[in-house]
């Protein structure tokens, strides 16, 4: 199963990259921005993800209320989270060097 899963931006990479970095549960990663650029995403907006790509801006009490009811499926949100979190350095290895922040 696939769901959109709330991320915050914590950095807007190079506008020719069209991306940023986002964290979602602790976890960083860089992401497409260019379907919300004409939005005016920025640092500190949260974004629904989906497939790599930030879907559209939302604001933090619908995050909070997405990973709140997210998190009571359990199963299915780890699976995001832990595919969200795959190919990220250090993430899920015991003893490894965390991501870098």
């Amino acid at each position: 199963m696939c769901v959109g899963i709330p991320a915050q931006v914590v950095e807007i990479l190079p506008a020719e990259k069209k991306s940023a970095i986002v964290e979602v549960e602790g976890v960083r990663r860089e992401v497409s921005i260019v379907i919300v650029l004409d939005d005016g995403v920025k640092v500190g907006d949260w974004v629904l993800l989906h497939v790599g790509f930030a879907m559209s801006i939302i604001d933090e009490e619908e995050a909070e209320a997405q990973l709140d009811f997210m998190r009571m499926l359990g199963g299915v949100y780890e699976e995001e989270v832990e595919a969200f979190s795959a190919d990220v350095p250090g993430v899920g290895v015991p003893g490894a060097e965390p991501a870098p922040s």
